[in-house]
């Protein structure tokens, strides 16, 4: 049975001026990720990978080509328009966490919905089941300062989950932690899309791409390979971990 697509972009380029020198960043991109997929997308520096991620995620815009979301035209939105789209649909995890440091846990979570003017107990009482979804409940006043590298990732997992989102994004969420909390990590990550949440990853490293269901590979600008492939478990390979040190 087909799978509903959530992204579909046909014919996309990205087309950088700087001075008198034209930098294609993309170049005729046709792809098609259906709801409920994990995908990754790997490439070397400068390949276009993060170009591509930041389109997805209607953080910039197209050269030319056509990209629909949810079957919408979102290629050539107004502003205010890819603004309401991002915080009603996409939630983003990047590999620096992005927290603000001298703020809790709970408020970090819920400015997302602060900026899309939801109530302040609604904000309070879905930033809690946010953390509580990423196994935080209790770590709520805590700050950035004050919680693991894994836990500063969970809490910003927790916040791209807040506005219950349809698409995750995730560049290099893994990058800055070590091998038993990358795994925790995307087993977290794992247990999202088998609730039904779309995840692209963007990943440099082939042993994180194995977590995934599909793998895309960028280069120069283009997807050069785009294969199906059996995920790693990651919570069965978490088990196998020897215990961390005390």
């Amino acid at each position: 049975m087909a799978v509903e697509p959530i992204i579909q972009l046909v014919g996309i380029g990205k087309t950088y001026q700087t001075g008198d020198i034209e930098v294609k960043a993309l170049v005729d991109v046709n792809l098609t990720i259906g709801k409920a997929e994990m995908v990754a997308i790997m490439g070397p520096s400068g390949s276009g990978k993060s170009t591509l991620m930041n389109l997805l995620g209607c953080l910039d815009r197209p050269t030319q080509g056509s990209y629909r979301f949810e079957g919408r035209e979102v290629a050539k939105l107004q502003k205010r328009e890819l603004s309401a789209l991002r915080l009603a649909a996409f939630g983003f995890v990047f590999q620096g966490f992005q927290l603000i440091a001298r703020t809790s846990a709970l408020e970090n979570v819920a400015l997302p919905l602060v900026y899309a003017d939801v109530a302040a107990a609604e904000c309070k009482q879905r930033a809690m089941e946010a953390l509580a979804r990423v196994g935080l409940a209790g770590r709520e006043g805590h700050t950035p300062a004050q919680l693991s590298g894994g836990q500063q990732q969970r809490v910003a997992i927790a916040r791209a989950l807040v506005n219950r989102p349809r698409l995750i994004l995730a560049d290099e969420p893994t990058g800055a932690l070590d091998t038993r909390t990358s795994i925790e990590v995307l087993s977290l990550l794992q247990s999202l899309h088998q609730s039904g949440i779309t995840i692209v990853l963007v990943t440099h490293e082939p042993d994180i791409a194995n977590y995934t269901d599909r793998r895309l590979v960028v280069r120069d600008g283009r997807v050069i390979s785009d294969e199906k492939q059996a995920a790693h478990d990651a919570a069965e390979d978490l088990a196998a971990l020897p215990e961390r040190a005390a």
